[in-house]
């Protein structure tokens, strides 16, 4: 009998130390850096992508960043993997996200394109997207993404889920892409993914 209690008293003082010792440790959140490290597997360290299929976040805008993924753990922006994931993430991680890729230097990539392409995209670029896609699209008007130097295979298959409707296409964007022909489209997306 006196074994048994000697153990519950062990037990218990055990499990008063443990909580005490909890108690008194500072519930700090996650800083923004730390909640990046969730998606630099897929986006890079510090969002400079080397994935073909993955877009940069480094120099997004916050408000780009907070808006999709706001309506990937919503389901209004079909995904594969990335609406799964933002339903563990809440709005301030949302917010800290934004913050920490916004505040990331431009991630420049390095890709083969074809040059009479990029030229002729330049030309399109200035004519129907400069008004929102600044400095030839290494800036954004507010939720505008950035796309210079994104990789040319994820300006591609994102501009096929927009034809298809699949991704809703803004109204402003809209009213640009749609008199464009698919060559004309290629080439604007070649001229993006040249831009260092």
């Amino acid at each position: 009998m006196k074994q048994r209690w000697s153990r519950w008293g062990l037990t218990a003082g055990a499990l008063a130390i443990s909580a005490a010792a909890f108690a008194q440790t500072p519930q700090t959140p996650p800083t923004p850096e730390m909640i990046s490290f969730a998606c630099a597997g897929c986006h890079g360290t510090n969002g400079g992508s080397a994935g073909l299929l993955m877009p940069s976040l480094a120099s997004q805008s916050k408000v780009s960043i907070v808006d999709a993924m706001k309506k990937f753990q919503s389901g209004e922006r079909a995904s594969s993997i990335m609406g799964r994931l933002a339903k563990g993430f809440t709005e301030t991680d949302f917010e800290a996200m934004g913050e920490f890729f916004s505040k990331q230097k431009f991630h420049a990539t390095n890709q083969k394109l074809d040059k009479a392409l990029v030229k002729k995209g330049a030309a399109l670029q200035e004519a129907n997207c400069s008004r929102c896609h600044l400095d030839d699209g290494k800036d954004g008007k507010d939720d505008t993404p950035v796309m210079a130097s994104q990789w040319l295979p994820y300006l591609q298959i994102q501009m096929d889920m927009y034809l298809s409707g699949e991704r809703k296409m803004p109204e402003k964007m809209a009213e640009k892409v749609k008199p464009l022909s698919k060559a004309e489209l290629e080439a604007l997306l070649h001229f993006y993914a040249s831009v260092k």
